[in-house]
């Protein structure tokens, strides 16, 4: 019997882009799923959206916080409520491919690594292809991760019956990050699939690309959630705005 995915989709005033982000998981050529949506405040049309295909669509739980708690504390309830042997996120305003959850599953019996992440591409919000598409490493380490995060939440896909559930750090940003590291500290690396399988869509107002303004996250992040010495920060600091300024040159 085919092993149910659980996708966490946090939401907040998604009403332009829910839809087609919830048809891309629908469009799946792997059906056992369930779509785990926890709304963090919304006060546009978002949650009514959504109730509206949760009328034909049983595999949606949708979860209405009564107000704007984060990201890290929006997927963290997702997170407690998952029950599928595979865990997987999807923003709000990104798409996957249809065989992105199947590729996954596959590669994860293939090379027998609890931990994958795929390559996407990237596009603008009227979804015209802005960038190259972003290929991902064939593998990262924990080190790697620290010099710069080539695992997007769009298309990181684990095995919780092997890995365990853990849960982001309560950071204002980079919650992600220190997701994977948690489990880049039990695994000896994560494998990376070089076909993208998804798209992202770069929003004007988004906050990862404001370089400048994580900069002083990224080193808290070094300092408060890894513990790093100043050393070891300032050296992975670097990297990371080096990595940071190469990955939207072109």
């Amino acid at each position: 019997m085919a092993k149910l995915v659980s996708i966490i989709t946090p939401t907040f005033n998604s009403a332009s882009y829910i839809a087609e982000t919830i048809q891309s998981v629908q469009n799946q050529t792997y059906q056992n799923w369930e779509m785990i949506i926890v709304d963090d405040g919304s006060t546009d049309e978002t949650v009514s959206i959504i109730q509206q295909i949760q009328k034909t669509e049983h595999r949606i739980n949708l979860v209405i916080q009564p107000k704007n708690v984060g990201p890290a504390i929006t997927r963290n309830i997702g997170i407690e409520l998952v029950q599928g042997k595979y865990l997987t996120f999807l923003d709000a305003d990104d798409l996957w491919f249809p065989d992105f959850i199947q590729n996954s599953i596959t590669t994860i019996q293939q090379t027998k690594v609890p931990f994958v992440f795929s390559s996407y591409r990237r596009a603008d919000e009227s979804l015209n292809f802005v960038y190259s598409d972003f290929i991902v490493p064939q593998k990262v380490t924990y080190t790697d991760i620290l010099k710069t995060n080539s695992i997007s939440c769009l298309t990181a896909f684990l095995d919780i019956n092997v890995l365990g559930k853990k849960y982001m750090p309560i950071i204002q940003k980079r919650q992600d990050m220190g997701l994977w590291l948690q489990y880049l500290k039990k695994i000896p690396f994560a494998h990376g699939i070089q076909e993208p399988k998804a798209i992202y869509r770069i929003r004007k107002n988004s906050l990862s690309r404001k370089k400048s303004d994580l900069i002083k996250y990224q080193w808290q992040f070094y300092r408060e959630v890894e513990n790093l010495t100043v050393t070891q920060s300032a050296y992975y600091m670097v990297h990371w705005m080096i990595r940071g300024f190469l990955k939207y040159r072109n």
